[in-house]
């Protein structure tokens, strides 16, 4: 766990949301309702999800669950749906909050019900009024069928698919989630082509932050509990590209820019973060920026000032070296 949490550190992420529980329902904490189907009773014979907690907070970072509403293969689920809700799911989830706190709860699994199944409202109800995380918890928008994009503290998208085709508010906060490579979980028929690069990373998060969202970046361990090395590096790369041009990315909102030509736009108050996929030889238009501009500057380079002259009422133009810093 101490070596999980020191890469997500060195990733440059800002909170963890572990799998506590998958579809199979095997729970990675010692649940009374899981009973000899948990990680203490059966398998590494260890709370993983406390194990991790820990690790995680030592580094400063926060950290939620993930956790299926619904299981595969359990009976009660399968022959009495509310029975199963009333004995079973919601006991496990107030007991996953009341044990470790978390800052996220994330859960899954909800499309073959409504809300009123699950019971969501009277869970979020204790959550936010009751349970010792209200004051800082936050939660997703998986709360029943047909609630994704519609009611949730954020929104998800996966794989950049939306809440089952439908758009986004413009002003929510949402989160991107996906895998490095084409699947959730530790794949061994993914090859080398399967992991997008980190470049492909790098942009897919400046992407996501210009549309003012955050990115949730899956990694899979193999079955020993090993990051494996190739999602290692590209997390470790990721995060050196954050030491630099951090400022861009965190605590950013999204673009004024409908499109740009050749990249994407972060914002702070009086500042715009330009992130240039496209390197031009010698000039940078920004279409659209009514503006003045008081100063012009690579992050990597904060002292040297780049000259700006205007063109026309909506374009600035901007002198850049030759040379693309990275």
């Amino acid at each position: 766990p101490a070596e999980w949490a020191e890469i997500f550190k060195r990733s440059g992420a800002k909170y963890i949301v572990l799998t506590s529980k998958h579809h199979e329902g095997y729970c990675l904490w010692p649940n009374p309702q899981a009973w000899n189907w948990n990680s203490v009773d059966t398998g590494p014979g260890r709370d993983l999800a406390g194990d991790l907690v820990e690790a995680v907070r030592a580094e400063g970072l926060r950290i939620g669950f993930y956790y299926s509403l619904y299981e595969w293969f359990n009976p009660i689920y399968r022959n009495d749906p509310e029975r199963y809700v009333d004995q079973h799911m919601l006991p496990q989830m107030k007991d996953l909050v009341l044990r470790y706190e978390p800052d996220i709860v994330w859960p899954d699994g909800e499309w073959d019900h409504p809300d009123t199944l699950w019971r969501s409202t009277e869970f979020l109800a204790w959550l936010y009024n009751e349970s010792p995380v209200r004051e800082h918890v936050v939660v997703n928008d998986r709360w029943g069928k047909g609630i994704r994009s519609n009611h949730g503290g954020f929104y998800t998208t996966e794989y950049g698919h939306v809440g089952w085709g439908q758009d986004l508010a413009e002003q929510h906060k949402w989160e991107e989630c996906r895998g490095i490579g084409k699947s959730f979980g530790f794949n061994r028929n993914e090859e080398i082509d399967d992991y997008a690069t980190a470049q492909e990373l790098i942009r897919l998060l400046i992407a996501i932050c210009n549309n003012g969202g955050n990115l949730l970046l899956n990694i899979g361990p193999t079955a020993d509990g090993r990051i494996p090395v190739i999602m290692e590096q590209r997390l470790l790369e990721i995060g050196a590209w954050l030491e630099e041009n951090g400022e861009a990315i965190y605590g950013t909102g999204r673009s004024p820019f409908p499109v740009l030509p050749w990249g994407c736009c972060t914002t702070k108050p009086g500042k715009l973060f330009l992130h240039v996929f496209e390197w031009p030889e010698d000039v940078l238009e920004v279409p659209g920026l009514k503006n003045e501009v008081t100063s012009a500057y690579l992050l990597t380079d904060p002292g040297t000032a780049l000259e700006v002259s205007r063109e026309g009422e909506h374009t600035v133009r901007v002198e850049l070296p030759d040379h693309m810093p990275n």
